[in-house]
């Protein structure tokens, strides 16, 4: 599954208990009619995929969605559910490489010289 979106928030890497387990946790907030604001976390080596990412750029991210049971200590069940990134990648478009970007249409002139007649020039 993908989520995409602009980044709203990047969190710092959290570390936890004795063994070390790090998370980092990053808000997309999604482009559609009503917008969603989902978090996605990272664990463990994944934290660091999120280093080269800053707020406001379009990414795409790939996502298992994870769901754990929990009985308290009153006996009573309670289920959760994450969304864990194993992947993320930026959307800005990029000129490919040898190709030079294509300028804004207002930064091409008007034509004040045009002829009607000379528009046809075809050989049929």
């Amino acid at each position: 599954m993908e989520v995409q979106g602009k980044i709203k928030l990047i969190g710092e890497t959290q570390t936890f208990g004795n063994n070390g387990f790090r998370k980092r946790e990053v808000v997309v907030t999604t482009e559609e009619q009503y917008p969603q604001h989902i978090m996605v976390e990272f664990v463990q080596d994944k934290t660091d995929l999120l280093n080269n990412f800053q707020v406001g750029q379009p990414v795409k991210i790939s996502i298992n969605l994870r769901g754990r049971e929990w009985v308290n200590p009153q006996g009573e069940t309670k289920y959760f559910n994450s969304i864990q990134g194993w992947r993320i990648e930026s959307l800005q478009q990029e000129a490919p490489a040898g190709m030079p970007p294509v300028p804004p249409a207002d930064a091409f002139e008007p034509v004040n010289d045009f002829n009607e007649e000379d528009h046809d020039d075809l050989p049929f």
